[in-house]
């Protein structure tokens, strides 16, 4: 039996520093890896990046309502890998506009992300809330829209729990390792995050702090505000500097 040929695999991923033979072929293998993975490829010079979308909530070990915006850690992460192995990719930029959600998946996706050898770039859209602080944290090198905001506030959940000294214990220590992970991946002390995080004086019937762009960037929390534009140049010149490291 003849061996199929990557395109008839499904699993042919186009070089879009190639020049396809017909732009049409392009385009619709463009939007049908946007459609399903929440991302593409582009090229700039001969140098390729993926972009990843995380929007909507954090999907983590339960589905939730097939009628939300989620992004869900068991695509994410294999996809990660597969960016950080594949020798054609040069960089990572990741777009954020999320709710937050699943702390374990947040977390998860978090670490990969930051253990990556290869240049990597965040920009928040939109919001940046919750478990994507340590999401936007997790890259090189962070941005964040002048319109947008980040909430800070401590782990929560829903329904019933237990009024005993080891369930306060258990959040304790899950809010001790998102603080940990942020302080350690950006320029915000451990004092002022605990702050941020306990503030009872500016969300109604809630404790924590609402940054906007230019507030996340003055906490230390982000690098830079910006757009696309500007992150995805910041993106390509890290890769050159990279390249140029290794000759």
């Amino acid at each position: 039996m003849p061996r199929k040929n990557s395109r008839e695999r499904g699993d042919f991923v186009p070089n879009p520093c190639e020049e396809p033979k017909e732009k049409e072929e392009l385009s619709e293998e463009k939007l049908e890896q946007i459609n399903e993975a929440g991302s593409v490829m582009t090229c700039r010079n001969d140098r390729i990046i993926h972009c990843l979308t995380v929007i909507g909530q954090i999907e983590g070990h339960y589905l939730l309502s097939p009628h939300s915006k989620t992004t869900k850690y068991e695509h994410i992460i294999p996809l990660l890998v597969s960016v950080e192995e594949d020798p054609r990719i040069d960089g990572l930029l990741i777009l954020l506009n999320t709710v937050g959600g699943d702390v374990e998946a947040g977390l998860a996706i978090a670490e990969v992300i930051s253990g990556m050898k290869k240049p990597t770039v965040s920009i928040v859209l939109g919001g940046g809330h919750s478990i994507g602080i340590p999401l936007a944290v997790s890259a090189k090198k962070s941005f964040i829209a002048k319109s947008a905001s980040m909430t800070v506030h401590p782990v929560r959940t829903t329904g019933l729990t237990l009024g005993v000294p080891q369930t306060f214990e258990y959040f304790r220590r899950m809010q001790d390792r998102i603080t940990n992970f942020v302080v350690e991946n950006s320029s915000i002390s451990r004092e002022r995050y605990d702050q941020l995080v306990l503030n009872t004086g500016e969300l109604v019937m809630d404790v924590g702090t609402i940054l906007d762009g230019e507030s996340a960037v003055a906490e230390g929390l982000i690098d830079s505000v910006g757009n696309v534009s500007e992150a995805i140049d910041a993106l390509y010149e890290m890769i050159d500097n990279n390249s140029d490291k290794e000759k």
